[in-house]
């Protein structure tokens, strides 16, 4: 751990490190905490730290070289493998799926990512595994109303959109009505016999200003269910329940959160529209740049999204290899 507790940062946030760190040492041996101010990607630092390891491997004295690369932004640790917990007050170049830029702001924003280690059977489900744990974790009350019927919730709760975006959805709202609250970007590199995931997680708290709020599927923020809502309280609430989640999927894959996962998924029954590379038929693996248009029918055991396309069949479509939106659900009797 490389912040005595509690750490007060540039932008006037308190991080109870000490206290994340009992919690999570038992757990992760050889644990660092970091709290920067600011920097580019958090991701982009933790893989940076892996890489530089892994050439470490092959060459001379790693402390040697390790004093030579240090730097502020790294801070302790410049050249790891080891689980470690690097949370940002503010990303200037935050990174999402397939390049997009993830819009963040000090104080409004919680940004961080969480290295591990980790070798399980089959890594598929496993964005939708995290999912689960942040959703689970932010709105425990919201499993409930997530398996009901949207219509007869009373209260606002996160639903799960495939493969890795966290929402806002109304009380006795349609899913087409829900809001973008978080999202990942996973990312994993060789280490050793195993390999380092790197979970990026951003997630709006407080209300961002104008130029930020643009998302395609609206914008909420955590703010709206919890009015005690800051950054450094919400990731103590997730942290724990996060590191228990990816131990667990190491041990049982996306089995051991397929019906979690199914209760919160807002995509379900809904009519989608999936600019697919790739996706798999009855018989074989298609492979395409095209899209394709049906209605949700949840996902697979490995995670894959399966679409009813009309004249053509189940397809399942393959987390990373899609972005899927909304397209609204006819209303009875329409044209």
């Amino acid at each position: 751990m490389n912040s005595s507790a509690p750490l007060t940062a540039d932008h006037g946030l308190t991080w109870n490190v000490e206290q994340l760190y009992h919690q999570l040492a038992p757990r992760l041996p050889n644990l660092s905490i970091e709290v920067v101010s600011e920097i580019a990607s958090t991701n982009s630092a933790l893989l940076e730290r892996a890489r530089v390891a892994s050439r470490l491997s092959f060459e001379g004295d790693r402390a040697q070289v390790r004093r030579s690369t240090e730097s502020q932004a790294f801070g302790r640790r410049t050249a790891d493998h080891q689980p470690c917990l690097l949370v940002a007050e503010h990303q200037t170049q935050g990174r999402g799926r397939h390049g997009r830029v993830w819009q963040s702001e000090a104080v409004a924003s919680l940004t961080f990512s969480l290295a591990m280690p980790l070798s399980p059977v089959d890594w598929s489900g496993f964005s939708l595994a995290v999912g689960v744990a942040l959703a689970d974790a932010l709105d425990p009350a919201g499993y409930a109303s997530a398996g009901q019927n949207t219509e007869s919730s009373n209260a606002p709760w996160i639903g799960l959109k495939w493969p890795n975006d966290l929402w806002l959805m109304p009380a006795g709202g349609s899913s087409a009505e829900g809001r973008k609250l978080g999202g990942l970007l996973i990312e994993t590199v060789p280490a050793g016999d195993m390999r380092l995931a790197v979970v990026g997680i951003g997630l709006n708290v407080l209300p961002l200003s104008l130029a930020h709020a643009q998302a395609s599927s609206g914008y909420a923020c955590l703010q709206e269910i919890d009015t005690d809502a800051s950054a450094p309280q919400v990731l103590a609430r997730i942290v724990l329940p996060l590191v228990d989640a990816l131990q667990r999927f190491e041990r049982e894959g996306f089995a051991g959160f397929a019906d979690r996962f199914a209760a919160r998924d807002v995509l379900r029954g809904r009519a989608v529209h999936a600019g697919a590379s790739g996706a798999v038929g009855s018989e074989a693996l298609v492979r395409t740049s095209s899209s394709i248009e049906g209605i949700a029918e949840g996902v697979s055991g490995t995670g894959a999204l399966r679409v009813r396309v009309p004249g053509d069949g189940l397809r399942e479509v393959m987390s990373g290899e899609v972005s899927v939106r909304l397209r609204p659900t006819p209303a009875a009797g329409a044209c």
